[in-house]
């Protein structure tokens, strides 16, 4: 409730002309490790749980739909609870392997409108906890903002790439697979092959906003290793040495209790097959 004016005026001779408001202390980055990060074959990853995951839920991890280990999913081609035994280094926070997680199925997969795997492991995340200290990574269930900072964790590499959120790709084409609202970054993270996969860690939160996934390495023109953006009016603009992410707030509504991928949940707009 506002103050009567006389009790505005009082209340200021009371304070004395040199009172200044309260400014809000700047938030503190989150510091960001390697812990829950996971190397694969041929790519990075990350051991992964949406809001409202529970420590007795099987573990999941986040990668790359290019990432799998049958290869390339085909434009338009969606994946969806095939067994899988493919086996995951997991990291603690100096990067250093503590042990081995593997995977009963691929929950998820494709390279239609994002870029992205979802394993299924068979342990569950209070099991890693117990057996490694190791906590999953939490997916944000909101879109990145422009100009956040974020941080790229490759457990393959064991390097991290710290830059902004430059901005966003309407569309981003390459070869024969098309994107839909890519996160583009400053060109500070100048990410490499092996680095697919990568969790994208906004550095206020914690949070996993997006998974790294490609970048424009010769300039060329919406060809495989150098994706284009094409706008609305489908005008294609070329970023050589720019790279690229898939933004994962989008898986959040798909998990259904037990830490399934229901494409039929409310709120859910993941391609189907």
């Amino acid at each position: 409730m506002k103050k009567p004016l006389v009790g505005a005026l009082l209340s200021l001779l009371l304070l004395g002309a040199a009172a200044t408001p309260a400014v809000a202390a700047p938030v503190a980055p989150v510091a960001v490790t390697y812990a829950g990060t996971v190397a694969l074959s041929n790519c990075s990853g990350s051991v992964v749980r949406a809001p409202a995951s529970q420590p007795g839920d099987l573990a999941l991890v986040l990668s790359n739909g290019h990432c799998l280990e049958s290869g390339f999913p085909a434009a338009g081609e969606v994946i969806t609870d095939r067994p899988s035994t493919r086996s995951f280094s997991l990291l603690n926070a100096a990067g250093s392997k503590v042990g081995t997680l593997r995977a009963s199925r691929i929950a998820y997969a494709t390279m239609t409108d994002t870029d992205i795997s979802i394993y299924r492991l068979t342990r569950t995340y209070a099991q890693i906890q117990s057996q490694y200290g190791i906590t999953a990574l939490t997916l944000a269930d909101v879109r990145p903002s422009q100009g956040s900072a974020i941080k790229v964790v490759s457990g393959y590499w064991k390097r991290t790439y710290s830059c902004s959120v430059d901005g966003f790709a309407y569309r981003l084409k390459e070869g024969d697979w098309t994107w839909k609202d890519s996160v583009r970054y400053t060109s500070a993270c100048n990410t490499i092959g092996g680095t697919s996969g990568s969790p994208v860690i906004d550095t206020t939160t914690g949070k996993v906003v997006a998974v790294n996934n490609t970048g424009n390495e010769d300039g060329g023109r919406c060809t495989v290793n150098n994706p284009c953006e094409v706008d609305q009016n489908g005008n294609v603009t070329v970023r050589q040495g720019i790279n690229y992410a898939q933004q994962t707030y989008i898986v959040v509504p798909c998990i259904a209790p037990g830490n399934t991928i229901d494409l039929n949940r409310p709120g859910c707009t993941l391609p189907k097959p």
